[in-house]
């Protein structure tokens, strides 16, 4: 079983910053990436950043420059810095950790926590 809470969404006025926070527990065995991704309804979830445990980073060219993706390792939690939000960032946000644990490669995501971007 494996357990992922994230925290930190709510509603923000445009060039305002939230941080999302994102805690994994359970049978994660070993980490392999953490990430956020987001969604608006009616399209598709999209990756936001992405970082592996030994702390490369990656980003979405819409929020390269924005957005810092970190983690603490110790705490299996990976964090998500918004600043300068723009109204278009309004998403649903979700955690995905991705881990090797003894029945092999997996992966999960968390419940999903909203952003809300006023203009």
């Amino acid at each position: 079983q494996v357990q992922l809470v994230e925290s930190g969404g709510g509603l923000v006025q445009a060039g305002g910053s939230l941080r999302l926070s994102c805690a994994a527990s359970g049978s994660i065995g070993r980490l392999v990436l953490m990430g956020w991704y987001r969604q608006v309804p009616g399209k598709q979830r999209d990756v936001v950043a992405t970082i592996t445990m030994e702390g490369i980073p990656n980003y979405s060219n819409s929020v390269k420059g924005r957005f810092t993706i970190s983690r603490d390792s110790a705490k299996n939690t990976v964090y998500l810095q918004m600043n300068s939000l723009k109204p278009e960032d309004t998403a649903v946000y979700y955690c995905n950790v991705k881990y090797i644990n003894s029945r092999g490669m997996d992966m999960y995501w968390g419940q999903g926590t909203q952003v809300t971007v006023s203009s």
